[in-house]
């Protein structure tokens, strides 16, 4: 039974600390939108409103979230007709009254300390930085965790480096301050009205990073789902729509320097590259594969290598489970719910070449927040003259 207490409730509407607006789009989420829901109700911060956006759904979405929102004060139910999770998202931000708003998929799950940990750590930063994000762990159908996410982290002026790494990795992730989410104008919705929606995630993540500081909370606080019915499992769609969303950040952003243009297309390229390969286009991934070998010959030498070694392994095991009879046993493997104890960043490995790219990079994004972001000691003179 997913409840509220009348305790909670006196603490959402009284407590004093900011007002924290969680925003779900829904389409066609049956199957998980209980457990999303339980997750962002069981948040350790009290003062919480939460408005799940169903997007047209033509499921039980709308019959399952009816009598949880009746049973919880905090919880709203809004209904529009299906035009995307851009859309969606910008009507949630919209209905929201909240100093910030944290975004949640209909799929992904959080750790009870998620909103708690991000609200405090911009608490404690100027104006200037205006989102926060976690990392995260995957999980399957079951909540069960079958990888880590990304260890890369950044903080502060994050644009270059984040147009090639990616930092932030999916869309429950981010906590944003709600006059800086209206500022760069929401979540653009023509890329779905285009057949390429996936990356709008990004698409508005690089609008923050290109204006704003983002902080991050190295721990990981989310459960992104992968499954067959999710946004992320159509590689077809999402590899295109990478591709897009880097394009017109660049074109919106003529002053970064040739350096981190190239390796940000570069970058963006082998993520298409592996999308389309799981979708199977082998035309898209002929043609992307041999632009990338004109840039980067060495990636293209080091992939077929692995192909094949993998090719050796794989044929090592048939050949040990046909000698034993039997099949490996499955692994145990730990769920993300609330009693799970979430980690802290691992230190990743970084070759001298990262090394020195990141370097490069850090510097391109300190040059670029001294001509766009005038720093806080010229506006402290500025505000004493």
């Amino acid at each position: 039974m997913l409840s509220c207490t009348d305790e909670d409730r006196r603490k959402a509407v009284n407590s004093d600390q900011p007002l924290v607006s969680v925003v779900i789009p829904v389409f066609n989420a049956s199957t998980y939108i209980e457990r999303t829901l339980r997750s962002a109700m069981r948040q350790t911060y009290a003062a919480l409103e939460i408005i799940v956006v169903n997007d047209g759904s033509t499921d039980d979405t709308a019959k399952l979230i009816e009598p949880i929102a009746m049973s919880d004060s905090r919880i709203r139910l809004l209904s529009t007709p299906n035009r995307g999770v851009a859309a969606a998202r910008n009507t949630g931000i919209e209905a929201s009254s909240g100093r910030f708003v944290a975004f949640l998929d209909a799929d992904d799950l959080w750790h009870p300390t998620k909103i708690e940990k991000q609200v405090n750590a911009l608490k404690r930063l100027s104006s200037r930085w205006v989102a926060v994000y976690t990392l995260h762990y995957v999980i399957n159908e079951d909540d069960e965790i079958i990888r880590p996410g990304s260890s890369d982290v950044a903080r502060g002026y994050i644009y270059a480096r984040h147009l090639n790494l990616k930092y932030i990795g999916n869309g429950s992730a981010l906590l944003v301050r709600r006059d800086a989410a209206l500022e760069i104008g929401g979540f653009d919705s023509s890329y779905a009205a285009a057949g390429i929606g996936g990356c709008e995630d990004l698409d508005f993540e690089l609008k923050l990073a290109a204006r704003y500081f983002i902080e991050v909370v190295p721990e990981r606080l989310v459960g992104y789902r992968k499954h067959p019915g999710s946004m992320s499992s159509n590689h077809l769609r999402m590899g295109k729509s990478a591709l897009e969303v880097v394009r017109r950040s660049l074109a919106a952003n003529p002053n970064l320097p040739r350096y981190a243009i190239g390796s940000a297309i570069d970058a963006t390229r082998k993520y298409a590259f592996w999308e389309f390969r799981q979708a199977r286009g082998t035309c898209l991934s002929l043609a992307t594969i041999a632009v990338i070998l004109r840039s980067d010959p060495g990636f293209v030498f080091r992939l077929f290598l692995q192909k094949g070694l993998r090719g050796i392994q794989h044929c090592l095991r048939l050949g040990t489970s046909t000698a034993h009879g039997e099949d490996p046993p499955r692994m145990n493997r730990s769920k993300f719910d609330d009693q799970f104890a979430p980690s802290c960043l691992e230190r990743t490995k970084e070759t001298p070449r990262l090394r020195r790219h990141l370097m490069r990079l850090a510097a391109v994004d300190a040059s670029l927040n001294s001509i766009l972001l005038p720093s806080e000691g010229n506006l402290m003179r500025r505000k004493v003259k």
